[in-house]
């Protein structure tokens, strides 16, 4: 049985510290979830039911819900703390504004590797920077198209490989620094291998800039963006790792300012029709010839 990279438990603990104060904290994951709402103004569909998976606090659902006001709406997330949170904040949002009309969504404690949603129920999948958490995309990738009805739309973004790179080299200790990014190529080989057709990909690079190399690593905190490698260093980090830390990001700084660099991975791929039966045979399609 091989080791596994990721540290699932200490993914979710990362995020139920941070649960009370995600929303104001986790900037980066804002402005990525902005971003692919532009993106899904190119996509025509009108789906019945959509799914925010890895939702967190649930704020992506408030943007779909104003796109599809028909629709049904349910979030999903590993983390109930998080789950909690979301649904606190939108108590209130009602509370204090009760002519708004209630955002109706349910949000539902739920492992993207193991969906607990009948198959073909969502003509929408939405997913925010979740896949990089998890040990190996192609499960969730596989759930994702099963809880997708044909001609459903599957659209994600997660970070790629040069993803605060900054970071890692400053330490250069050989702990992990960073979580394990996938590749944009690989993620789209990876769509197809999981029953997707016509998988889109496509990718930027963001550079945010920090007075202090303290001030990113309580960003990263914050948001519940540190590390959850098995690979990280698990003890305290003494004063001399840190010190040599600093000095080595202090040399990239341009104009007083440290940078941090996000790679972007955008995807969405359609549910094609199926190819093969549940028992593994392949299905045949005969055009009737016409007389």
């Amino acid at each position: 049985m091989t080791t596994p990279f990721v540290d699932a438990r200490q993914v979710r603990r990362n995020f139920a510290r941070v649960a009370g104060h995600y929303e104001t904290s986790a900037f980066i994951t804002r402005e990525v979830d902005r971003r692919m709402l532009e993106r899904l103004d190119y996509v025509r569909i009108d789906p019945q039911r959509c799914l925010d998976l890895g939702c967190g606090t649930g704020s992506s659902l408030t943007a779909l819900r104003e796109r599809y006001r028909d629709a049904l709406l349910v979030g999903a997330d590993f983390c109930e703390p998080m789950l909690r949170a979301g649904r606190r904040e939108k108590g209130l949002l009602g509370r204090l504004m009760p002519f708004l009309k209630p955002q109706s969504a349910a949000l539902a404690l739920a492992d993207a590797q193991q969906l607990p949603f009948h198959s073909a129920g969502f003509g929408l999948v939405w997913s925010n920077l979740l896949l990089h958490w998890l040990e190996e995309p192609r499960p969730a990738l596989r759930e994702v198209c099963r809880t997708l009805e044909t001609g459903g739309l599957f659209m994600f973004s997660t970070f790629g490989p040069d993803t605060l790179r900054e970071l890692s080299s400053a330490f250069n200790d050989g702990y992990a620094h960073t979580q394990r990014f996938a590749d944009m190529h690989d993620l789209g080989d990876m769509l197809v291998e999981c029953g997707f057709a016509e998988p889109v990909m496509d990718m930027e690079v963001l550079t945010l800039t920090y007075a202090s190399f303290d001030d990113l690593v309580a960003e990263l905190r914050a948001s519940g963006d540190g590390c959850a490698m098995h690979g990280r260093r698990k003890g305290l980090m003494g004063r001399t790792v840190w010190q040599q830390a600093r000095k080595a990001y202090l040399a990239l700084a341009q104009d007083e300012r440290l940078p941090a660099t996000f790679e972007v991975v955008y995807g969405h791929a359609w549910k094609g029709e199926p190819k093969k039966i549940s028992d593994g045979r392949a299905i045949v399609h005969f055009d009737r010839v016409k007389k």
